[in-house]
């Protein structure tokens, strides 16, 4: 058996003396595992680090099998993703949500998505927003994708506001207001493109919205809490803008 993919580093374990267990996301073969002989060099060390994007070959006697990686680093972003708090957690907990979904079971849009966040790590804005669609993501390739579409209450798709806690459905402003603070809001932007990163709040809301719906929906069921990485990110986009005036 071999294949050749695109994938990205999510971990790196020791196996044995001197070798590695690397776990990868790829484009076409889902998270998947290999042993990279060699890996636990020094001379390998540099190369094997999460966030960095590698051409991979697998190779195994049989499908079953954990088989062997052949790696090759096509774009080296680990300093980038290891070089920022908000960076180093987002990717954190990416990575945990992503080992929620069986082994070996594609999800391309999501690696797009991984790969993405590798390639914009400058903005702690930018990355927030990058991150609540992810988790949006993950919760519909999951099977619990929430329906934003459309108003729960009237069918219309104009106005909407806010989103049911126990249905996962828009609902509109008109629809809502009676009800508004058993509901959650809505940021614009995680149903439609926005030309600027959202502020602190938008994003606090995104995230309250998405992690209901993986808490409940995803984690509780399995006994499972969402990573501390997650809240160590919040709290860092939760602050409000450094101002570069005066220095």
């Amino acid at each position: 058996m071999e294949w050749t993919d695109e994938g990205i580093i999510l971990g790196v374990r020791r196996h044995g003396e001197a070798n590695a267990i690397v776990e990868l996301m790829t484009a076409g073969h889902g998270r998947h595992l290999g042993v990279v002989r060699g890996g636990g060099s020094r001379r390998q060390a540099a190369s094997l680090q999460q966030g960095n994007s590698v051409r991979a070959i697998w190779r195994a006697r049989l499908d079953e099998h954990l088989g062997t990686f052949t790696l090759e680093v096509t774009e080296a972003r680990a300093a980038g993703v290891m070089g920022a708090a908000h960076a180093a957690f987002g990717f954190a907990h990416m990575a945990a949500l992503l080992r929620l979904l069986p082994e070996r079971d594609p999800h391309p849009d999501l690696h797009a998505a991984l790969s993405t966040f590798t390639e914009h790590l400058q903005h702690p804005a930018l990355v927030g927003m990058m991150i609540a669609r992810f988790e949006l993501m993950m919760l519909a390739e999951l099977g619990f994708g929430l329906d934003l579409a459309s108003c729960a209450a009237t069918g219309g798709r104009n106005d909407l506001l806010y989103v049911s806690p126990k249905s996962g459905r828009a609902v509109s402003r008109d629809a809502g207001e009676p009800w508004r603070t058993q509901l959650f809001d809505l940021p614009y932007f995680l149903v439609a493109e926005v030309a600027e990163p959202p502020q602190p709040d938008a994003l606090q809301a995104a995230f309250r919205l998405t992690g209901h719906f993986l808490q409940q929906r995803v984690l509780d069921p399995r006994g499972l809490k969402l990573a501390d990485a997650r809240e160590s990110l919040l709290a860092i986009l939760a602050r409000p803008p450094v101002s570069r005036a005066g220095r």
